[in-house]
């Protein structure tokens, strides 16, 4: 079996090929477009039996993966930070493109259970679509900053009676309100940074039906569990990119950073917080811990119990055996959607 890790970027993928031991068995550099993958795969051809490894770049590797793994490759994610340990284990010094992807291959031998990468259109739409709402989020937060500073200075009672600035109906009264104010610069910027506010609503609006459209018939399982809405199961579903990619519950805990790391030398065992995994799937099972801690009561007993048979053990340690405890639950929510779906929607 011949490991073929592959170093991407914007321009450009590196790609070295190594045998079962680590040796190097070949490397090249191709441009990062059709015609570019067409000699990556012509190149990949004289190895026979092989396996690809690509680093988990969401910006630059997804068109790369997509093309591999719709030829019918086996393709695995190494994430980044482990690509790094490798690299510093080496006795090779420096930082390269070649050296990176010599890294990528060796990691995958040295880690065989990696996820394997799955065309998931579902999941990338979901992922796309969630990505496009947070940034419109943050930008009409920003806009609203702007706006109460504008505000304060043309009208301070203005600011202090608009608590909340993204419901149309406030948005609609405020706009009336700043355009019956003197005439002014100030004034002006403000109404355009209000009219920005209300365009931006309305588009978060209509990316929130699109997810609800798509994530209603696929996941009733995942949003039953107590603090897991809409926005939360399409945040779930586009970050997991397939839940039948992980082996166990075990294998899945790991990739969202919440399986414990053991410390301790001796009798006395200690863990740690895991900094690894996707942060974006660890800050979804941390949101949800929380919620369940103040809404669900079984979430309450389970903190209460696991800190009566820990008496060492500070808050936040009951908060992350909390969220591991609830990787399992979404793990088994999402293989029951995953058995419940259609044949067609589930390929």
């Amino acid at each position: 079996m011949v490991v073929i890790g592959v170093d991407p970027h914007k321009r450009t993928h590196t790609a070295v090929a190594v045998d079962q031991v680590g040796r190097k068995l070949g490397q090249v550099t191709v441009t990062a477009d059709e015609a570019g993958l067409l000699r990556l795969w012509a190149w990949a051809q004289r190895f026979g039996d092989r396996r690809w490894a690509v680093e988990d770049g969401r910006g630059v590797a997804g068109r790369l993966v997509r093309t591999l793994v719709g030829m019918g490759a086996a393709v695995v994610w190494v994430p980044p930070k482990l690509m790094a340990q490798c690299r510093a284990s080496a006795r090779s010094r420096g930082k390269s493109d070649p050296i990176d992807a010599l890294a990528i291959a060796r990691a995958a031998l040295r880690e065989p259970d990696l996820p394997a990468a799955r065309l998931d259109q579902v999941a990338l739409d979901l992922r796309l679509l969630t990505d496009r709402r947070e940034s419109l989020v943050a930008a009409r937060t920003a806009a609203i900053s702007r706006l109460r500073w504008h505000l304060h200075d043309l009208a301070p009672g203005l600011d202090a009676g608009m608590r909340v600035l993204t419901g149309r109906r406030r948005q609609l009264t405020l706009v009336d309100a700043v355009a019956a104010l003197p005439a002014s610069v100030r004034r002006d910027i403000a109404l355009d940074v209000l009219a920005d506010i209300t365009r931006l609503t309305e588009q978060i609006k209509l990316i929130e039906q699109r997810i609800t459209e798509l994530v209603t018939p696929i996941a009733p399982t995942l949003m039953a569990i107590v603090g897991i809405n809409v926005l939360g199961a399409a945040k779930l579903i586009g970050e997991v990119a397939g839940i039948t990619r992980f082996r166990s519950p075990a294998a899945f805990a790991m990739h969202t950073g919440v399986a414990p790391i053991p410390v301790w030398s001796s009798n006395k065992p200690q863990y740690r917080l895991n900094r690894g995994g996707n942060r974006q799937l660890n800050t979804c099972l941390h949101r949800i811990a929380l919620i369940q801690l103040i809404h669900h009561p079984p979430a309450k007993t389970f903190r209460d119990n696991w800190t009566a048979n820990h008496p060492t053990a500070t808050k936040k340690a009951a908060i992350r055996a909390l969220k591991r405890h609830l990787a399992d639950v979404i793990y088994r929510a999402l293989q029951t959607d995953h058995q419940h779906q259609p044949a067609t929607a589930a390929a």
